[in-house]
This record gives C-alpha cells, sequence and structure tokens, in this order.
C-alpha cells in the first residue's frame, strides 16, 4: 500500500506536533495519522531534515500517551518475544520484508537521500529495534501492512480510536483548523 501526498500541515499542526515532541518538529511532510480527535498520532518525516541530515524514520510516532505505550512495551521486554516471531514465523517474516518495501516506496517520492537509500526504521526487515517506529508505520499505512507493529498497536492499552491528548483545547477539526 502506497500512502498517497499529505496535505500541506498547517502552523496549528505543527504547533501541536512540537508541543507533543516537547521540541520543535523539524521536516515535517505530512500528518500520516490521527488521533480520535484530529491531534496528530505519526507525522511523516522528510528523509533528509533541513540542516542536512539524513532522517531514515519517515512515519514518527508523536502522540504522547502512544510513545509512553510503546516505551512500556520494550521495557517489558516484548521486542524480544516479537524477534523471536520473525525468527521462528516464515509468513510473519515475509510480511515484514513486504512491510520494509512498502516504507521505502511510500518515503522515495519525499527525497533521494543515498545515506538511507535501504534503511526504513525499526529494525525492517530483518529485526525488531523500535516499536514507536513500527507502530508508526502500522498506523499510517493501516492494518495488515506492518505485521509487528500491528502486533505491538494491539498489545498495547493505548488506542488511535480514543482520545488521551492532554490538551484536548488544542485538539483539530476536521479541516486542520483549530476545533471549536
Amino acid at each position: 500500500m502506497t500512502i498517497p501526498p499529505f496535505d500541506p500541515v498547517s502552523e496549528q499542526e505543527i504547533r501541536v506536533v512540537s508541543a507533543q515532541l516537547g521540541r520543535p518538529a523539524r521536516g515535517v511532510v505530512g500528518i500520516a495519522a490521527r488521533c480520535a480527535c484530529g491531534n496528530p498520532t505519526v507525522v511523516a518525516t522528510a528523509p533528509r531534515l533541513p540542516q542536512g541530515t539524513p532522517f531514515p524514520t519517515f512515519y514518527y510516532l508523536t502522540h504522547p500517551s502512544a510513545t509512553a505505550e510503546m516505551s512500556r512495551l520494550e521495557a517489558g521486554q516484548v521486542m524480544v518475544e516479537f524477534t523471536h516471531l520473525l525468527a521462528e514465523d516464515p509468513a510473519v517474516r515475509d510480511q515484514y520484508a513486504r512491510a520494509h518495501a512498502a516504507f521505502l516506496a511510500d518515503r522515495a517520492p519525499y527525497g533521494d537521500v543515498p545515506e538511507i537509500a535501504d534503511v526504513s526504521a525499526g529494525g525492517m526487515p530483518t529485526r525488531v529495534k523500535c516499536l514507536h517506529a513500527l507502530a508508526g508505520h502500522a498506523l499510517a499505512a493501516g492494518p495488515g501492512v506492518n505485521p509487528i507493529g500491528d502486533l505491538a498497536l494491539e498489545r498495547s492499552a493505548w488506542s488511535p480510536e480514543r482520545c488521551e491528548c492532554t490538551d484536548p483545547g488544542a485538539a483539530l477539526a476536521d479541516d486542520g483548523a483549530p476545533a471549536a
């Protein structure tokens, strides 16, 4: 599945993402997934940041509750379990390789960066390295594309269908404007 071009990112969306991250957002080319309230959950980031640094993590998880939950899973050794699954299940391994290819195809229109030409994120296609990146990809691409990202989201106590934003007043309406 290839993600279509993103709508232009509004200044309000950049403010929300910056607040989520606790630092200025960099290189955002689109909002790839949203919370139930409309706030960004995953941003698509240019493969080369404005100051020139290569950045392979095209899908970057920004939602504080989602990132906290992926950190909790990582601390609970879920990556070890998923790494064993990847090693033992050829179907999961094949789908994970397809997820890697889909990730690279999604990122390609946003710039050719030779330093990261075959690098996706989260350890794809051969290992499980970062649940944040894999969950971000799964949220952006939808169910069935990234099997490890899907498993992380299933295991998570967080859900994109339920708003857990700390500042609901910062929520965005469907048109990207601040919600009333």
